[in-house]
């Protein structure tokens, strides 16, 4: 079962958030939460934050957030969703628009960055995720969760795009040894059903990994 094709795009983004009054779960997630739960707040960074509920989780928790999305559509229904959290919440997160393709996050800013089901292909997702290594200070934590490209051997909806998916040792194999500590590299499965009602294991690529002091 497929999807139709993925583009990275403004335009893409904005239609299609605004093609329903929501369009993820409102709960952050679940990835985030099992690996960062523990981590002492400080600044961090949510890279394609969407409708914000990863966000909205950290600021709850502490920490200051930068949260950047390509999408003004998704960025103002997030911050509507923070204002209603309230203004402890809110006011611990700077909502910034821009294309991740092209944004620089600067180097050594973060004490955690997250990257969840962000899906770029090849020539795009590694220079991104080299910037986002580089962004994240020392002692801090590189967060990146995905779908497993096993998921496109099952029936549940995805793009029809074998190119956008990765696993946790392909972003492992980027990271130098002598600076990173691999914390998890992991495919834990998990169950969804599939557009026809089925209960279907699939599996998300996780990849944790610490910047060494």
């Amino acid at each position: 079962m497929t999807e139709p094709e993925v583009r990275h795009d403004q335009a893409y983004w904005d239609e299609r958030y605004r093609s329903q009054d929501r369009l993820w779960s409102r709960e952050p997630n679940r990835h985030l939460v099992g690996e960062a739960a523990e981590l002492e707040p400080g600044s961090a960074l949510d890279a394609g934050c969407g409708e914000g509920a990863d966000a909205i989780w950290l600021a709850g928790r502490g920490w200051q957030v930068t949260a950047v999305d390509l999408s003004n559509v998704a960025l103002e229904r997030a911050a509507a969703y923070a204002a209603a959290a309230g203004e402890q919440v809110a006011g611990r997160i700077d909502w910034q628009q821009a294309d991740l393709t092209g944004w620089d996050p600067g180097r050594d800013r973060f004490d955690l960055i997250s990257s969840q089901y962000l899906h770029l292909p090849p020539g795009q997702r590694e220079p991104l995720f080299e910037r986002l290594a580089a962004a994240v200070r020392p002692g801090g934590t590189l967060l990146i969760a995905a779908h497993h490209p096993s998921d496109l051997h099952t029936t549940v909806r995805r793009p029809k795009q074998p190119e956008l998916f990765f696993t946790g040792d392909e972003i492992a194999a980027a990271l130098d040894p002598a600076v990173w500590q691999i914390v998890t590299n992991a495919a834990p499965e998990r169950t969804v059903t599939d557009p026809e009602g089925r209960s279907v294991t699939i599996r998300d690529t996780v990849l944790r990994a610490r910047r060494r002091d």
